[in-house]
């Protein structure tokens, strides 16, 4: 039997088969807010568990769970803890620090380095977590997809995709490719920048979601890793206590 795990987001479903302590080859489709599509439901895979992280609305969560539930032994939900496996969360709550920023952090956390994640999906998630495990908070903004978004739904004239970044746009769509990249681009940056002055380090850029390809070559030393999610809900997976999992 195997175990698989599953990341369910605003935007997308992603999941990928444990292998060792990461994620294998990474399957994904967007989804709605209200339903999956029911043909990909009835391809997904079978096993022994299914480590699930969600930050999707609760009735969809509840209706993958119980999908997931009628193809494995178990189910296991992955929620965020001040301290887990090297890592200590810099919220006095840490429930209220989503699960996706949580494993994202827990993914790199052995790197043993200062990092910058970001995270680029429906929001624009930052956070800084210094060689020692710690993290020291970060940023919460919209994506520039949801800022594309933001603007057609109050001005229809507006392109809601299309165009290409330039420092001094001459064309409507080039303008907002420009302003709404730009806008996560100096975010990221001035992140980085104040992180420097923390730890007294400038830390390594580490860039992760499906809208984080479009701001790749304007971060010219930033790394990419795609599954960062599913990497970090992995290493949860296999530091459960064995009656656990």
């Amino acid at each position: 039997m195997s175990d698989w795990l599953f990341d369910l987001g605003n935007s997308r479903f992603k999941f990928a088969p444990l292998q060792g302590v990461r994620a294998g080859d990474v399957q994904a489709w967007p989804h709605g807010a209200e339903a999956m599509p029911a043909q990909e439901i009835e391809n997904l895979p079978s096993g022994d568990t299914a480590f699930v992280a969600s930050v999707a609305a609760k009735a969809l969560t509840a209706s993958m769970l119980d999908v997931l539930g009628q193809r494995f032994r178990q189910v296991r939900v992955a929620h965020t803890e001040a301290e887990f496996a090297g890592l200590r969360i810099a919220y006095a709550d840490p429930s209220r620090f989503g699960v996706d920023r949580y494993l994202a952090l827990l993914a790199v956390v052995d790197r043993r380095e200062p990092v910058v994640v970001a995270g680029v999906g429906t929001a624009l998630t930052i956070d800084l977590l210094d060689a020692h495990g710690q993290h020291h908070g970060g940023r919460i903004a919209a994506s520039p997809t949801t800022m594309r978004e933001a603007l057609q739904a109050r001005a229809v004239q507006l392109p809601a995709s299309g165009g290409q970044y330039s420092e001094f746009a001459n064309d409507t769509a080039d303008a907002l490719a420009s302003g709404c990249d730009g806008a996560a681009i100096a975010l990221i940056e001035r992140s980085r920048e104040r992180a420097a002055e923390v730890l007294g380090t400038r830390p390594m850029l580490l860039i992760h979601g499906g809208g984080a390809p479009a701001l790749m070559p304007l971060l010219p030393d930033a790394q990419f890793h795609p599954a960062l999610v599913l990497d970090g809900l992995a290493r949860w997976a296999v530091h459960q206590p064995p009656a656990a999992r």
